[in-house]
Formats: C-alpha cells, structure tokens, sequence
C-alpha cells in the first residue's frame, strides 16, 4: 500500500467534522489511506477533505489506526489513472468515466484499466453550463461561434463537451474551446475573456457561488431532443434539475444533466481497509450530511446506482452484511 505523501485539506468544514465525530483511542501503528479529489473549484475537493477527517476518526482495524488523507487532483480521468498504476489507494470519478476505464474505451482506447473497484456510489454531479446573464446564450446552440471551457483534453468535463456537441449537430470546430479549471474559467468569465464554463460538480459548486456573488449569471438549459438523443447512447447521463435558488440570480428551475460520482479503488487494496473505510462513510452520512449539502445525497441505499465496474470484496462484505445487492 502506498505511504502517504499528501496534506490533508484543512477546509474550515473539515475542521467542523472535526469537531462532531471524535478520533478514537490511540493505536500502536498507523494505515495510511489516500483519496484523490479534484480541484480547488469543485465539490470533489471539499467533501474529500471531510470524508478523510471521517474515516481517520471511526473508521477501525485491529491494531492500526487509519490516518486517511486527501489531496488535489485533476479529477475523474486522471484520477482513474492513478487507480490503474496504484499510485493511490482511491478517488473520486465520475460513474461514465470509470466505466469507460475499465472497458478501454473512450480517453481509455486500448489501456483498459481492469484493476478499477468501486468502493460506493456518493451523489449526482450535475451539469452547469454557467454564462453571464448579458452574454446572449440562451440554449446550446447559441455557443456557436463562442469560447467554452470544458477542462484539461481528455478530461470527463471535455468528453462531455464532445458529447455534447455532436448531439447538436455540432463539432469543436464551431466553439473556441479553452482548457482551464473550474475556478480559472470563472474568472475568465469575470473578466471577459471566456463566454461560457462546462462545470460538473455537486451543487451548489463554490466556483459559480463565486461567480454569481458578483456577476450577474445565468445557467444554460440542456433539453430537448438532442440531449433525448444523447441519452439514448451515453445512458450515465440522467435529467436533472437545478433549483430555482441555487444561486443568486437563477430564480426559476433549468433542466439540465447529471452523473454520479463514485468512490473508486483497486484491487489491490487490502479487504478488510476496504471494509473499514466503506463501514465509516455509510454509516455517518448524517454526519457529512451536516456540513455539506452533497454528505445529504449519499446514502446506503444508493451505494450501488451507476456502479457497473466490478465492487472490491471489502466493500461487498459490508454491503452484504446490510443486504444491499444491485
């Protein structure tokens, strides 16, 4: 198993887990257990600093304390490949993006990643085609001729723009494609160098809250028959909805889409810290719940939605001791 090299993100929420949950008594030795988040921008950062806090204060194995650590990362692809060299002991991914992994398919042509697990499935990323309220883009196709960012090539965030695209009868060669993160193309966008941000993440997301703090935004509706059309061939994109509310300024409901993020592994992974660790984030999910809105969309019942690379054993064990089977 990999030692840890990373810093635990020291959010202020993560210091209010920190103070619910008390650490358990001390143990002689010490398992480190890594998760790779996202970036700064993101939901995937925030909330991975708080499960780590989590498991590091209940999580249990005989004879051993687990220190669990969280750090930045690219998000869903890069993440996934980190997985598939066993660089980490998990990650956060979008459900598509580890199926794509898995199978070798996609960003994964021909480097199928076989030695992927899921741990759970956590909540639905939802898709937000953020813009400025006095841009003129109204639905999809109105980017055209626009500049969009859609995250680092290859990402899932860039797949989606893809996707996205050709079900408008579109390509990339139709929009200025820029290749920023979250919370840099919200900037962008502040100063008028980018019209548009593709941004899948928990709502509501801090990058937008940013935005929409003083600017004022407007959430891009994805409807209608090409997103009908999209769905019936990248089924992990389900309708969604962002309420009126999620942030200043968007005052009615948009249609939209979402995927869910699942918490990942390897196999190589020892069961019984796989056990551990999935036993700690199910069983205090009111606990997460408390200081992020996402901790409220992860449940036991949920655990396995979206999932379709094979569970770890450890993982299994746990589920299957609640009776929860897909």
């Amino acid at each position: 198993m990999t030692i840890s090299r990373r810093q635990f993100l020291g959010t202020t929420a993560a210091a209010t887990l920190a103070g619910i949950v008390s650490a358990p008594a001390f143990a002689a030795s010490r398992t480190f257990f890594g998760i790779a988040t996202g970036g700064t921008g993101g939901t995937y950062y925030p909330l991975g600093g708080m499960l780590a806090q989590l498991i590091s204060n209940t999580a249990e194995l005989p004879d051993t304390k687990i220190s669990a650590t969280a750090e930045t990362g690219n998000a869903s692809v890069a993440n996934a490949q980190l997985l598939g060299r066993g660089e980490i002991e998990s990650a956060f991914a979008a459900a598509d993006i580890l199926d794509a992994a898995y199978n070798g398919k996609n960003q994964f042509d021909g480097t199928a990643l076989t030695n992927l697990r899921a741990i759970g499935a956590l909540y639905p990323e939802t898709v937000q085609l953020v813009v400025r309220a006095d841009s003129g883009i109204k639905e999809f196709a109105d980017l055209k001729g626009k500049s969009i960012s859609s995250g680092s090539p290859g990402s899932g965030q860039w797949q989606l723009l893809g996707d996205l695209l050709e079900a408008h009868g579109m390509s990339r060669d139709d929009v200025s494609e820029d290749y920023s993160s979250f919370a840099q193309s919200v900037d962008k966008i502040k100063d008028g160098n980018l019209d548009a941000s593709l941004i899948t993440a928990g709502l509501p997301t801090s990058s937008v809250i940013d935005l929409a703090n003083g600017h004022d935004i407007a959430i891009v509706p994805l409807h209608g028959p090409a997103i009908a059309k999209l769905q019936e061939t990248q089924p992990y994109y389900a309708s969604a909805v962002i309420p009126a509310g999620s942030y200043k300024g968007v005052d009615s409901d948009v249609e939209t889409l979402a995927v869910r993020a699942i918490w990942a592994t390897h196999a190589e992974v020892p069961d019984d810290l796989i056990y551990a660790v999935t036993k700690a984030l199910y069983e205090n999910t009111e606990t997460l719940g408390k200081v992020h809105p996402m901790g409220k969309q992860i449940s036991l019942e949920t655990a396995l939605e979206s999932v379709s690379i094979p569970v770890h054993p450890g993982a299994a064990k746990y589920y299957a001791e609640k009776g929860i089977s897909k």
